[in-house]
């Protein structure tokens, strides 16, 4: 059973580090607009990004719902990952990295 409860509390902080991403990128602040240019990402595709982040986020914090959020919560960081290590931004990959390494035990996680 305290297994089971780390694993809800990292399913929790999990979820509120993709909503803060969420809710930081869905408006576009100027550094959020400029760093999806430097990637040539298309226009206003940090919209979308920050909306499917807060699906996640909701998603993880109902068990019921929590293994789509740890799918789609992955989806989002690979993709993330796999943009910065293209841009050779190795460094800033390490956080995303370290976010795929939580959504394991984040998954295992049930009903609280």
């Amino acid at each position: 059973m305290p297994h089971a409860i780390a694993f809800t509390i990292i399913a929790q902080s999990v979820a509120v580090l993709f909503a803060a991403a969420g809710i930081v990128q869905l408006p576009g602040p100027a550094f959020v607009r400029r760093a999806y240019e430097r990637w040539e990402l298309p226009r206003k595709f940090y919209r979308v990004t920050g909306l499917l982040e807060l699906i996640a986020a909701l998603f993880l914090v109902n068990a019921e719902t929590r293994v789509w959020g740890v799918v789609l919560g992955a989806i989002v960081t690979f993709g993330a990952i796999v943009t910065l290590f293209k841009s050779e931004q190795y460094g800033w990959s390490v956080p995303g990295i370290l976010l795929l390494v939580a959504l394991v035990p984040a998954s295992l996680a049930g009903p609280f």
